[in-house]
């Protein structure tokens, strides 16, 4: 299987990393300046499951053909629309797409440009972060990859690439529902990116406030009822797997839509609390929360660079 990965950034760099450390045939769709810094240093992961420093094949876009049967994307949701021009050119008759994008609204959007027979469904649960001088830094000990077709059942494509993943230094599954699994990280992301980021602050900091749990669990509430409507319940193992970290005393988590604030960078919260806001909405589910969490990083977005 001729695998494509489009750009070298922290979810992209890392799995595609591990996949070509495990030997398989993986390219690296960059810009020329990351492909001269790839040759030069490698490709560099420091991680808790082990660093690593490869030797990885990429192309430029301009070198692109559709020779390859699959295609990581795994960038910014903001950059979707750029990021499927890029890939257009090495999408060939056979070639599957396996998103790895936070929330849900990308997997419509290629599905009207590419084909919905070609668009998997995919997830990734890592913490990773690509530094400045272009490592790989995974923050966690966690790291899933989670995917599968969205028609449900399994396929040829899916079960060798799941063979593929079965020899990489990472967890993977093979999903006979992900479009469940997908609502379920969801329901969780756009909990912990509202919460986080209205809070300006991590989940520990939450806690110790007077109503920061409660107000937590209210918010997972208002996101579990949009999946449960919208037909994609959760299962009340994994609800209460997500409510508890959530609620953990002393975490450090943060969603990666804070860590972009933090730094003043772009972030996705129309992507995640957006979408699930305007989902909310179309069904008349009423959700205070999801509308004061999107109104903040909307004033964030429109006020960032002083515009």
């Amino acid at each position: 299987m001729k695998i494509l990965v489009l750009g070298a950034g922290g979810i992209g760099g890392y799995f595609g990393g591990r996949l070509a450390q495990a030997g398989a045939d993986v390219t690296f769709l960059v810009r020329p300046a990351r492909a001269a810094k790839l040759a030069q240093s490698g490709l560099v992961i420091r991680s808790p499951a082990g660093d690593a420093r490869l030797p990885v094949a990429t192309v430029t876009e301009t070198d692109l053909r559709p020779v390859y049967d699959l295609a990581i994307l795994a960038c910014k949701a903001y950059d979707l629309d750029v990021a499927g021009a890029a890939l257009a050119p090495a999408v060939g008759p056979h070639t599957a797409i396996l998103p790895m994008l936070n929330g849900l609204r990308h997997i419509d959007e290629l599905a009207g440009r590419f084909g919905a027979v070609r668009v998997l469904g995919g997830l990734a649960h890592i913490a990773v972060t690509l530094t400045p001088d272009g490592e790989i830094h995974h923050l966690g000990n966690f790291h899933l990859l989670a995917f599968g077709e969205r028609s449900g059942g399994r396929s040829p494509r899916c079960e060798a690439f799941s063979e593929i993943c079965a020899e990489a230094n990472f967890a993977s599954r093979l999903s006979d529902n992900i479009n469940l699994e997908l609502w379920e990280k969801f329901v969780f992301l756009a909990t912990l990116a509202g919460m986080t980021c209205l809070m300006r602050a991590n989940v520990g900091a939450i806690m110790r406030a007077d109503d920061g749990e409660a107000l937590t669990r209210d918010m997972l509430e208002e996101c579990r009822r949009v999946a449960a409507v919208s037909g994609h319940p959760p299962r009340p193992d994994v609800l209460a797997g997500y409510s508890a970290t959530l609620t953990e005393r002393g975490s450090k988590l943060t969603a990666s839509v804070l860590r972009d604030i933090e730094r003043g960078a772009r972030i996705e919260g129309e992507h995640i609390v957006g979408d699930m806001l305007r989902r909310a909405r179309a069904l008349g589910i009423v959700t205070p929360l999801l509308r004061a969490a999107l109104a903040h990083l909307q004033a964030y977005e429109r006020g960032r660079g002083g515009s």
